[in-house]
């Protein structure tokens, strides 16, 4: 029974999960029959389903995740299209190492990235992502490697945290709740322990902002060095994208997106891509009626300029 209800469980999540910018996503890269992609964050595979989809016949991805409870439940997914993908659990950051599995000397003709937790990761409690569930401060992506979001507040000094929350979380109020956290760490076990510590210090001044919001996004891009592996993956960019290739990236706030903004106006610069996004594209009314979350999504998409020598170092043993 507890099998069966494992099964149900994971065929609901996959079922409901709704990929943020699909329609958009899917308009610019513009997959068809015999490219070869990468999805270097598949998550539950909502994006890769409906790209493989457009591949056929011929045509293959390649799915990255840091989460190994992620990946199990996209091959789920996508076992409709078996032979026609593969799954690998990494970290972005080594995207041109994976993306030898392309094939010798071939780069990608598309690339997508939906960063950030998934809705999967957000609405289970233990991994510690949410500040409306119960759960011990975990928020690492990987579970099998890394420091917990407990671990890092248990060894940082008061003034290491305030520069963490500022930096990290853009949080105006670092220094009061950086104060609240080393006072109380002792006590600090459960994601509600720390929402609960963060409100009673900070004012309420925005309505749809929970005051922990800030805070808990900053935790999670330490604890999985997130902008790091970001910021590793885009610059090698030219290693891994074909010629007239494209790279589609949906960012959720605006470090995230600061990044992406510049690391492809620096490759602009440089004449490795071609912007076509000059503002990010953003959700309609509907999508966001239909899913809150997708509303502080910002996708933005560049071309690899034609002629350029991609994929001369995707050399080895391929697919």
């Amino acid at each position: 029974m507890a099998a069966e209800n494992e099964s149900a469980s994971s065929n609901s999540l996959t079922s409901v999960h709704r990929p943020v910018l699909l329609r958009e996503v899917l308009e610019w890269l513009r997959p068809a029959p015999r490219q070869r992609f990468i999805d270097m964050t598949v998550g539950l595979g909502g994006h890769a389903a409906a790209i493989i989809a457009r591949l056929l016949p011929g045509g293959w991805l390649l799915g990255i995740d840091r989460d190994a409870e992620a990946l199990a439940l996209a091959r789920k997914r996508l076992a409709p299209f078996a032979g026609h993908f593969e799954l690998v659990h990494g970290n972005l950051r080594d995207l041109a190492e994976h993306a030898r599995r392309l094939g010798p000397g071939r780069g990608a003709d598309g690339v997508v990235a939906d960063l950030g937790p998934s809705s999967y990761q957000l609405d289970t409690a233990e991994r510690g992502f949410s500040f409306q569930l119960d759960g011990e401060l975990d928020m690492r992506m990987d579970r099998s490697r890394g420091r917990t979001a407990a671990e890092l507040l248990a060894r940082l000094g008061e003034r290491d945290l305030e520069r963490l929350l500022r930096d990290y979380g853009e949080e105006r109020y670092a220094r009061r709740i950086a104060r609240a956290i080393v006072q109380r760490r002792r006590e600090l076990r459960t994601t509600l322990q720390l929402a609960a510590l963060i409100e009673a210090v900070v004012p309420r001044r925005e309505r749809r902002l929970h005051p922990a919001t800030r805070c808990f996004l900053a935790l999670r891009l330490v604890v999985n060095e997130e902008l790091e592996a970001l910021r590793a993956a885009l610059s090698t960019l030219p290693q891994w994208l074909a010629p007239h290739g494209r790279v589609a990236i949906i960012a959720f706030h605006s470090l995230e997106d600061r990044i992406v903004k510049q690391m492809f106006r620096d490759l602009a610069a440089k004449g490795e891509v071609v912007l076509l996004t000059r503002k990010p594209v953003r959700p309609s009314p509907a999508e966001v009626a239909e899913n809150p979350r997708s509303r502080s999504a910002r996708l933005r998409v560049a071309e690899r300029v034609a002629g350029a020598d991609a994929g001369v170092a995707l050399k080895g043993t391929g697919k």
